[in-house]
């Protein structure tokens, strides 16, 4: 069980209000930007004060409302957009690189992101995120008509900025210096291909969506044959955990203590629904016959279109694990 390191950001997030910013350690802030139209609420940025300048890690959704938000928190806690030297992204959905843009029109400030979520690249190996969806629901051996409704209403609430150009595109494993503060971005697939965290050395551990306080993970899309989101997240897992860090700063929900145990304890949840979905299948089963007959919250036929599709694809993804 995470332990949060404030027990105030964890009553607000409960209580399904968004948080104040406030100080995770001295130095390092916890900024929550709310997400226009969207029931996640806010997403949670972080602010890194360095010598070499601010580090911003993950760039909320791009929305007016929320580019006001963050700048106005910025001036509460003493910062501005300005001093902001580098963008680091955990990962390319749209809550995580939104204003990226604004802040590098702002501040000049460069923007790093892992290279296989890098967009140019990420359509040139596996297409958009549209596309990689079509691809996922076809893999599920849905019927035609099935696929076809799942994939029209995914695209009615779709809203996906694919435009976005890094100056860094991060490769591996890569040491980054900011004056007295070293920040260790790490290759940690699993809820994207190119998913990254970000370790500062002081004991800090940026999860983006890889590791909340509580609840699952979200898996990759599969769209490709050698795909396998559970196996890479198993290990990103391992990673987090080996990392000794104090605390995980999530970008959702708040920042916890128990780094290890809670990576554990994510980690058997999701061993669990990969062997409860091998139990389940059958021979020449496909993931439309294993999804409809796993005991999520509610019968099949009384999970709402959204979660049926979301659902369908994470049964794709659970039967790929290796």
């Amino acid at each position: 069980m995470s332990i949060p390191v404030s027990e105030a950001h964890a009553a607000s997030y409960r209580a399904r209000e968004v948080p104040a910013p406030a100080q995770v350690i001295d130095g390092v802030w916890a900024v929550p930007v709310p997400l226009h139209g969207s029931a996640l609420r806010a997403v949670t940025v972080f602010l890194i004060e360095t010598r070499a300048g601010l580090v911003l890690v993950d760039a909320g959704y791009d929305h007016p409302s929320c580019w006001a938000s963050f700048r106005r928190s910025l001036i509460a806690i003493g910062h501005s957009v300005e001093a902001i030297c580098t963008v680091l992204i955990t990962h390319n959905h749209p809550d995580h690189v939104g204003f990226a843009d604004q802040v590098r029109a702002v501040s000049g400030a460069r923007v790093m992101m892992g290279a296989a979520d890098d967009f140019a690249a990420m359509h040139r190996v596996r297409g958009g995120f549209l596309e990689q969806l079509r691809t996922a629901l076809e893999l599920t051996g849905a019927p035609h008509d099935v696929v076809d409704g799942m994939y029209a209403d995914a695209v009615k609430v779709a809203e996906h900025h694919e435009s976005l150009r890094l100056d860094t595109a991060l490769t591996g494993d890569t040491e980054l210096g900011f004056g007295d503060v070293t920040i260790r971005a790490l290759h940690a697939p699993g809820h994207t291909y190119g998913h990254t965290v970000y370790y500062d050395t002081r004991g800090l551990v940026f999860t983006g969506d890889t590791m909340m306080a509580e609840g699952p993970t979200q898996l990759a899309i599969v769209n490709r044959p050698g795909d396998d989101p559970a196996g890479d997240l198993f290990r990103t897992l391992d990673r987090i955990r080996d990392l000794d860090a104090a605390i995980a700063c999530p970008a959702h929900q708040f920042p916890y203590r128990d780094v290890a145990g809670r990576a554990e304890e994510l980690k058997a949840f999701h061993q669990a629904e990969v062997d409860q979905a091998r139990t389940i299948a059958g021979p020449g089963d496909t993931a439309w016959d294993v999804a409809r007959r796993i005991p999520w919250k509610k019968p099949w036929d009384e999970l709402g279109g959204g979660t049926r599709r979301f659902s369908l694809v994470h049964t794709l993804a659970l039967l790929r694990a290796r």
